[in-house]
């Protein structure tokens, strides 16, 4: 229990930040993105300069049990400047977009 004439803080900086955002990201991946989080991978990158985010989930296995990769064609970094927002908020549906494997190849150029 709080007391009356006492106020907790906690100020954080952008690495924090950013860490907080990717955590609630992942606790929330079967909401946020509509999947079974058990079943994808996570990739992701950070324009601390701008203040942006990006964060990608991809199936993890193909059909025969292999690990499905990352495209290592794919410059999520690249690809912060070139995408529009998705989403102006987290708190409605329809916060992703989806892009085939080769479009997103084809941006980060």
């Amino acid at each position: 229990m709080i007391d009356e004439n006492k106020i907790r803080v906690i100020k954080i900086g952008k690495e924090a930040l950013f860490e907080f955002i990717y955590e609630k990201i992942i606790d929330n991946q079967e909401q946020y993105f509509v999947v079974d989080p058990l079943e994808v991978m996570d990739t992701f990158d950070i324009d601390f300069e701008n203040g942006e985010f990006i964060f990608c989930v991809h199936k993890d296995e193909d059909k025969d049990g292999n690990i499905i990769e990352f495209p290592k064609e794919i410059d999520l970094k690249k690809l912060l400047k070139k995408l529009p927002d998705t989403t102006s908020t987290m708190f409605a549906d329809g916060r992703y977009k989806e892009y085939s494997k080769e479009e997103l190849v084809e941006l980060s150029k």
